[in-house]
């Protein structure tokens, strides 16, 4: 179905081709997941299938990738639309329409398909993606995890012969995960579609790939294989595979329930043993080994809100290092939809707080509530004593710094080094603080690459280094993980870690089952606006069959989180 040829990709500018050597073919009807470091060229590999690189990219390609026979350097995507079916990092980047059913039609109404024919397969995609409730709304509405369903409904209605898919289940919340594999699978199963998926997750996703495509990076040379064969060879693995590799099972398991069936020794080494305290997890140390020190704070950063609104910060007294956080029971309304309802819960300086729940839940707008962007309907909420949304811009970014969803409205710069240099003036930092931080959460990251250039993950780690370079005394993080790898992940906990030691609160609305295990001294569940759940994260989480890390589902019904904490017991004699 797909087939490299000596695939070469470089882009202008850059000292080393993105991509070198890619000589393989992806089968049809079978699923193949990409994966490697962030920035390792996923993206681009994708790209080069549905004749985004080079066409749209730019960049010179070297080689021949063919999709069904057609030559992607001669047919632009539009003309490998009938076979290709793509899915890019960014869904507001895909979408052409206003509303779920039209982004659903769409696809088909541009080839031409008879109107009886897209009504059937829109129906059928509301069905198998749990969009039905959602058909009428406007796709501004919805939240990050809705809009990346519609995004690949869009793409299954016209029922390519392949799907491309860069990272489809990275804003989803686990049972959504699960219900979009699942879809994926049957088509593949039952219909032979071709399916190349790259994804970060891969405790989501690897168990159900036919062959893996690694590609390390740093020129080296892709590897493809089974999926237990190149996991062993892999840089990045998910938590399942690292446990299995730790106590020397071979094969590598790849699912939970493999896992569980070899573990029984293990579980009775742990039994009666308390897990220890968390440490930074496997991969999460800067090279060398060294921290970089996290720089301290003498001025305001102005954060979203302030580039937002143009305003620059006035130098005042430095902030103390946390502020307590309290809302009695908020209520916020978007129009016809309560996306909050009676909401209590409490954050005290020097804790760290995952929001979970499913896809609209009402995490983002807890957060954009909590840095003033959103104004209560009902309740109260307080930030230092400050009400946010009646307080004045300049004064909230200097207690509050939020990363949003979307990384880029943090980026107006045109490279990584201008961006840094901002963010050190703007928080009163020495000069090289934020670029410190940009080399410690993601490695190799050039001073003159453009932001908008960069893959998601290195995006992501540039926002998170800008508002980290101010050190605020509260700290909002929605979904930080997407695009990152897991050795990148591990490197942003260290940094977190420290920060909440310092009396940092900080607040992170996440999917992320495994970075909440690692990172989070409470989780609170939200569903449909209101509060589920809110206590210690080993009591949340463990008794959760959608929220539990794949070690504590593994070692049920013991109350294990991390692999790291397994290895610390195993070297102490467990």
């Amino acid at each position: 179905m797909i087939r490299f040829e000596q695939v070469s990709v470089r882009y202008d500018g850059a000292s080393r081709p993105t991509l070198s050597g890619v000589d393989l073919t992806v089968p049809e009807g079978e699923l193949v997941l990409v994966v490697g470091p962030s920035g390792a060229g996923k993206s681009t590999l994708l790209g080069t299938v549905s004749g985004l690189v080079p066409h749209f990219t730019g960049g010179v390609l070297t080689g021949r990738v063919t999709v069904g026979g057609r030559d992607t350097r001669t047919h632009k995507p539009r003309e490998l639309a009938d076979l290709v079916g793509t899915v890019g990092q960014d869904p507001l980047a895909h979408f052409v329409t206003d509303t779920v059913e039209d982004e659903l039609a769409y696809g088909m109404e541009s080839l031409g398909l008879a109107p009886d024919v897209m009504r059937r397969r829109v129906e059928e995609t509301l069905d198998l993606l749990g969009l039905a409730d959602l058909r009428d709304r406007p796709i501004t509405t919805l939240s990050g995890g809705q809009r990346q369903r519609v995004a690949i409904g869009s793409v299954l209605t016209p029922h390519p012969r392949g799907l491309v898919l860069d990272e489809p289940t990275s804003a989803l919340d686990p049972a959504a995960a699960e219900d979009v594999l699942a879809v994926l699978q049957r088509l593949v199963h039952d219909l032979g579609t071709t399916v190349l998926m790259a994804e970060h997750r891969l405790e989501r996703v690897v168990q159900y790939a036919d062959q893996v495509l690694l590609l390390p990076g740093a020129g080296e040379a892709p590897v493809m294989g089974p999926p237990a064969e190149v996991m062993a060879l892999s840089p990045v693995r998910p938590p399942v595979v690292s446990l299995g590799s730790l106590v020397g099972w071979d094969p590598l398991p790849l699912s939970v329930r493999d896992a569980r069936r070899r573990a029984v020794d293990l579980r009775e080494r742990l039994t009666g043993v308390e897990p220890p305290p968390r440490g930074i997890p496997a991969g999460g140390i800067p090279a060398g080994g060294e921290v970089v020190p996290l720089p301290v704070r003498t001025a305001p950063r102005p954060g979203l809100l302030g580039r937002l609104l143009g305003r620059k910060p006035v130098p005042e007294a430095p902030v103390e290092a946390g502020v307590p956080v309290r809302t009695e029971g908020l209520g916020v309304r978007h129009g016809r939809v309560e996306a909050l309802r009676g909401v209590s819960f409490a954050v005290e300086p020097g804790e760290t707080v995952a929001l979970m729940g499913r896809n609209g839940a009402g995490k983002s707008t807890l957060l954009n509530t909590l840095v003033g962007m959103t104004v209560p309907a009902t309740g109260s909420v307080s930030v230092g004593g400050l009400e946010p949304s009646r307080t004045a811009p300049r004064d909230m970014v200097r207690r509050v710094g939020l990363v949003p969803q979307e990384p880029r409205d943090l980026l107006y710069a045109d490279t990584v080094a201008a961006e840094c240099a901002a963010a050190d003036a703007d928080a009163g930092a020495p000069a090289g603080s934020c670029r410190a931080l940009v080399s410690q959460l993601l490695p190799g990251v050039a001073d003159e690459a453009h932001p908008r250039d960069l893959s998601e993950g290195q995006r992501l780690a540039l926002a998170l280094a800008l508002v980290l370079t101010a050190r605020p005394p509260l700290l909002l993080l929605d979904e930080p993980t997407r695009g990152l790898d897991y050795a990148a992940k591990g490197r942003l906990v260290g940094v977190l870690r420290r920060l909440a030691q310092d009396g940092h609160a900080i607040v992170l609305a996440t999917h992320d089952v495994e970075l909440a295990a690692e990172l989070a001294d409470r989780v609170v569940i939200l569903a449909d606006g209101e509060v589920v759940a809110d206590g210690p994260t080993r009591q949340v989480v463990v008794s959760s069959p959608a929220f539990a890390p794949q070690t504590s589902k593994v070692l049920a019904p013991l109350d294990w989180l991390t692999v790291s904490q397994v290895a610390t017991a195993l070297e102490a004699g467990a």
